[in-house]
């Protein structure tokens, strides 16, 4: 289950460097950023919303006004909710201030619900399959069926757990030689969960 607070970034997308963050061109309060991100998601539908950020948050899940100007070392912000019977992720450390973030990530779902007005649900829903929320970094991760979930990463790759990593991404890269469309989903998602492991 997501939790607002702390962050629960999702799993399988990378992460921006603190050294390339920039300073955001939005020129709105806090309260403006998350109301706006809301009523966004909730204009196309989406419920069970659940702001996940490195700040404490209030009840209601948002963010206190005290902190707004507060520089924190984490300013990233995920945004997951259910469309249609999907959960889905939003996420964005883009910018120096979780407000920012916030506000690119409802600028980004305007944009897309700009699809569903002037193109076609259809095409919109597919847009939306490269927001489906993984399962957190330390669950299972290869899709046995849809919605799924059975092996660990090292399992889909077909390593040790403790393999070295060029050894990894050998393996990587023969796996995905060999794949269909379906399977390299969750190729990818074991490579960049055996990246995060690797790291650490």
């Amino acid at each position: 289950m997501e939790r607002a607070y702390p962050l629960q970034w999702p799993a399988g997308r990378a992460r921006t460097p603190a050294h390339k963050r920039d300073w955001s061109r939005f020129d709105v309060t806090l309260g403006r950023a998350q109301k706006h991100m809301h009523e966004e998601i909730e204009r196309m539908n989406g419920k069970n919303i659940v702001i996940s950020t490195a700040q404490r948050v209030r009840r209601d899940g948002l963010i206190y006004a005290k902190d707004a100007d507060r520089t924190p070392d984490d300013p990233g912000v995920a945004v997951y909710f259910l469309r249609k019977g999907q959960r889905v992720c939003f996420a964005c450390d883009q910018y120096y201030q979780i407000w920012e973030n916030m506000r690119a990530i409802g600028k980004t779902i305007e944009a897309m619900r700009g699809i569903e007005r002037w193109g076609s649900s259809e095409m919109l829903d597919r847009a939306f399959t490269g927001f489906a929320a993984l399962p957190p970094p330390d669950a299972p991760i290869e899709m046995s069926g849809p919605g799924e979930i059975s092996k660990p990463w090292h399992q889909i790759l077909a390593v040790d757990p403790s393999a070295p990593w060029n050894a990894i991404r050998a393996a990587y890269r023969d796996k995905m030689r060999e794949a269909d469309d379906t399977a390299k989903y969750s190729i990818n998602a074991a490579y960049e969960q055996a990246k995060t492991n690797f790291a650490e």
